[in-house]
């Protein structure tokens, strides 16, 4: 089913046949973002480095039916339910990172999961849509579908953010910052009531 025709976006649930497109579009939208620009800091490696990141958030999470996207990945939301995951590999970025980004990408997931709010939510990993479908919002659509089954589980929402400008439009559409993180980077852990 596609979604680039008149009328209304239609959201769709991920399935692994959307991975490409899901990871290029995240690769493309995140290109100068704070978090991905500190943990794969060379524009040369970027792409790999960002495609093999991104590609294991979306391996993480496709089974679990928590990847909502528009026009077919052109813009994506990958939610985490309360639930813990089936366990994978020990550390699957390890043969896909080299030491310096790994330890990078470690101590940053380290530095906001110690900051998370305790008890059950539905956390948005990552949200983004490729430069070329900006502007329509897409991301806010696709947040939505994730904040519905939050709300339908009678749970918050929890996201964090190391982009200042993304603070004042999390909080336009209904997110509260909660904490603050300092290192490894500036971030904001936000949150909507369930």
């Amino acid at each position: 089913m596609t979604d680039l025709g008149p009328g209304p976006p239609v959201i769709t649930v991920a399935t692994p046949a959307d991975r490409g497109r899901v990871v290029d579009s995240l690769v493309a939208a995140f290109a100068a973002d704070p978090v991905l620009t500190h943990l794969f800091p060379d524009p040369a490696s970027y792409p790999r480095h960002a495609a093999a990141f991104f590609g294991h958030l979306f391996d993480k999470r496709v089974a679990r039916k928590t990847i909502w996207t528009i026009g077919g990945g052109a813009s994506v939301a990958i939610w985490e339910p309360p639930t813990p995951s089936e366990p994978g590999p020990a550390d699957p970025l390890a043969g896909r990172l080299p030491a310096d980004a790994l330890a990078r990408v470690r101590a940053y997931d380290e530095a906001v999961h110690a900051a998370l709010p305790a008890g059950p939510f539905w956390y948005l990993g990552v949200l983004g849509t490729h430069p070329g479908s900006a502007g329509r919002r897409w991301g806010h659509a696709v947040m939505r579908a994730g904040l519905g089954r939050a709300a339908a589980d009678g749970l918050p929402a929890v996201l964090e953010t190391s982009n200042p400008a993304n603070v004042k439009v999390y909080r336009r559409a209904g997110w509260h910052v909660v904490r603050e993180v300092a290192e490894p980077l500036p971030t904001w852990i936000m949150r909507q009531p369930g």
